[in-house]
């Protein structure tokens, strides 16, 4: 490993079917106002919502709720949240669902007690808080973000047609998180499976950069190798407990800054796929597949010898070929997989059109340290790719 740096995750894991019996005891460890954030009203539907209400009552804790966090939080919605925690002077956001939820939650509680505009001094400047930050816990609901395990704050601004990531330091990653797979079960087909991709394109953004035998790589293909004979389980049977406790855990693993040790890292299928959500409000998950196998093709002559390996450590691919022939047996074999567990492969199915590539690549930050650095231009042929 070549790349110099530091490792630190003060997170706390709360993990298995009994996770939430130990939610208690990280209650009480904070005041008595709780700010409950949730989304569209699904976890009172499966009953996660009472048996967490339960617990803060048996706790002694004042609920102020916070629902109606959307799939790609605003930064609208950001700031009322901002207001509902300032006024109530509440000791700790309870962020209830998936990393939608968790990645608000994440930046309201920097945003509270903030004075300057959060949009601009958070998402445009991409500053860190100067000023009291609200502490966060977390119950994971939906797999795919990594978000329970992070600093990762995704916010959308519909009216600039924006959405952009803030990583926030240690000091805004959730205290505590609790996760019990049984609580993914009940999370549609389609989200279900867009979070799977989400996983497997954290690990292909970290895989796919350096040139070094660096122990990150190989940490990574294990995961992807998890991930993918789990998500064939999974599909077949979502109450299948041992593959979706494994998904879970590689989730976590995937974006908890692990993976990226030592690495220099891509990204730009993300901003990609990060524009595209701007424009069309699809699924995060579904917007990172529509572009992953345009934009790998497209990049794979710049990184060949780590196609390569992808395709016969990840895929198990022969070697026999060229480097090119085997590279691309590679993406074949991820194609296939795609279509297995069902995820979007073409933006035009997102609502994207011809005449808003320009507009998506624009709104897409150009990354550099991937295999090749883009222009515009490459964005628009890598989009029209897609469609």
């Amino acid at each position: 490993m070549l790349g110099n740096f530091t490792f630190y995750n003060p997170v706390k894991l709360i993990f298995g079917k009994d996770a939430l019996k130990l939610l208690a005891a990280e209650l009480i460890q904070y005041g008595p106002r709780v700010m409950l954030s949730y989304g569209g009203g699904s976890i009172k539907r499966n009953g996660i919502y009472d048996q967490v209400m339960e617990i803060l009552r048996i706790t002694g804790k004042e609920v102020f709720e916070d629902p109606g966090v959307m799939p790609n939080p605003t930064i609208g919605k950001l700031k009322e949240g901002a207001r509902i925690a300032r006024e109530n002077n509440v000791d700790l956001i309870l962020a209830v669902g998936g990393g939608s939820v968790i990645d608000y939650a994440k930046g309201v509680a920097a945003s509270a007690w903030c004075e300057e505009d959060p949009w601009e001094k958070f998402y445009m400047r991409e500053e860190n808080p100067s000023c009291r930050i609200i502490p966060v816990g977390s119950i994971l609901t939906m797999v795919g973000t990594g978000s329970e395990m992070n600093g990762g704050s995704v916010i959308t601004n519909p009216d600039l047609k924006l959405k952009i990531g803030k990583v926030f330091g240690p000091e805004n990653f959730p205290k505590f998180s609790v996760l019990n797979p049984e609580f993914t079960y009940t999370v549609p087909h389609y989200q279900m499976v867009a979070g799977f991709f989400d996983i497997m394109s954290h690990l292909m953004e970290q895989y796919f950069s350096g040139e070094d035998d660096n122990t990150s790589d190989y940490i990574a293909e294990a995961l992807m190798r998890s991930l993918i004979r789990n998500s064939r389980i999974a599909v077949r049977n979502p109450r299948d407990y041992e593959a979706r406790s494994n998904i879970m855990w590689t989730s976590t693993m995937a974006l908890n800054t692990m993976t990226k040790m030592g690495k220099a890292q891509d990204w730009m299928v993300h901003m990609i796929g990060q524009s595209i959500g701007a424009f069309t409000d699809a699924t995060h998950g579904m917007t990172l597949s529509a572009v992953s196998l345009p934009y790998y093709r497209y990049i794979m002559p710049y990184g060949l010898p780590k196609f390569v390996r992808f395709a016969t450590e990840v895929w198990g691919v022969d070697g026999h070929g060229t480097d090119a022939e085997v590279a691309e047996k590679g993406l074949q074999a991820m194609e296939a997989w795609m279509k297995e567990i069902g995820v979007v492969l073409h933006a035009a199915e997102l609502g994207v059109t011809e005449d808003m590539l320009d507009d998506i690549a624009a709104g897409a930050p150009i990354c550099t340290g991937g295999y090749k650095v883009l222009n515009h231009d490459e964005i628009v042929e890598i989009l029209r790719r897609s469609m």
